[in-house]
């Protein structure tokens, strides 16, 4: 699963600094809206197809790390 998780490339001169795929610009954010507008991942590879299935299940791992953080109780 770590290896999905190299095909996410965040460069600062790249998309604002924002998460993309494979140092494409083709940001995270871009894949998971696609997925949120009900689009399948045999649509997504279909719209845009200099991705790969890894790459969606990348995307999909990195933003679950994201949110998967320690929850602060006041």
């Amino acid at each position: 699963m770590s290896d999905l998780l190299k095909r996410i490339t965040i460069n600062p001169k790249q998309c604002g600094g924002r998460p993309c795929i494979r140092g494409m610009r083709i940001r995270v954010s871009d894949v998971l809206d696609l997925f949120a507008a009900g689009l399948s991942a045999e649509q997504i590879l279909a719209e845009m197809p200099d991705l790969e299935a890894n790459d969606l299940q990348a995307a999909l791992l990195y933003a679950s790390r994201k949110l998967n953080h320690p929850v602060l109780v006041v």
